[in-house]
């Protein structure tokens, strides 16, 4: 076996700075549950692109009269959201799924939940919050048409990401709930202290793993969730 290097995020090897994280879905994640852990992240990745988007409507919107604090505060939200999302709600899945953690579970359905919570904010677009949605949108049509038009795009992407967001947060509650999880396995996870415990809840991966060619990330015991569906 060789050591696993980190990957993500992926960046040119020119750079000082190294990847902090390691993916893979096919070597760590079930089967079963591979589809749903690449739409959540498919997911990150187009609220990220919705985040840059809302940058650039809120440009236009100061460009047509609207107030600067929108286009500052629209950057904050990229450079802050972009990389915390997916350390908080995506990296909480991925580890739930991939070591049965109902820790992580948690965590992700409580960060989640306020992700959806903040998404759904910034899709009604309130003045001066940095989210061109829609309330910001409709009433500065009457103001400039052409900054209107531009930051349309961006509610309706931010209408988009929080209808998913939903969906997604529906279909994995479904998943752990299916699957037996419940919040007192999760306090006796906490109460052992097994959440904690990464690299002894991993040697049981690596001691299966050398006696085959593949790695297979997860316990023996793989607990029965439903299969997955669409969503």
């Amino acid at each position: 076996m060789t050591e696993r290097v980190n990957n993500f995020p992926p960046l040119p090897g020119f750079l000082r700075i190294k990847p902090c994280f390691y993916q893979n879905f096919d070597e760590e994640i079930p089967e079963v549950h591979r589809q749903i852990v690449r739409r959540v992240y498919y997911l990150w990745m187009l609220y990220s692109v919705t985040l840059c988007v809302n940058v650039v409507s809120c440009i236009a919107w100061w460009a047509g009269g609207g107030g600067v604090a929108n286009f500052g505060f629209a950057l904050l939200w990229l450079l802050l959201f972009s990389p915390c999302s997916y350390i908080c709600w995506f990296r909480a899945l991925y580890k739930a799924f991939r070591a049965d953690s109902s820790c992580n579970f948690m965590a992700f359905f409580f960060i989640f939940f306020l992700q959806c919570v903040l998404a759904l904010i910034q899709t009604l677009g309130f003045n001066g919050w940095g989210a061109s949605g829609w309330i910001a949108t409709v009433t500065f049509f009457s103001t400039n048409v052409g900054s209107g038009v531009i930051m349309l795009f961006a509610a309706l992407l931010f209408t988009g990401v929080s209808a998913l967001m939903v969906l997604a947060l529906i279909r994995v509650h479904r998943l752990y709930r299916g699957g037996g999880g419940s919040l007192q396995r999760a306090q006796d996870e906490w109460s052992t202290g097994v959440w904690k415990s990464a690299p002894a809840r991993e040697a049981g991966f690596k001691a299966v793993a050398e006696s085959g060619p593949s790695l297979p990330q997860y316990p023996a015991a793989v607990p029965s969730y439903p299969e997955n569906s669409p969503w």
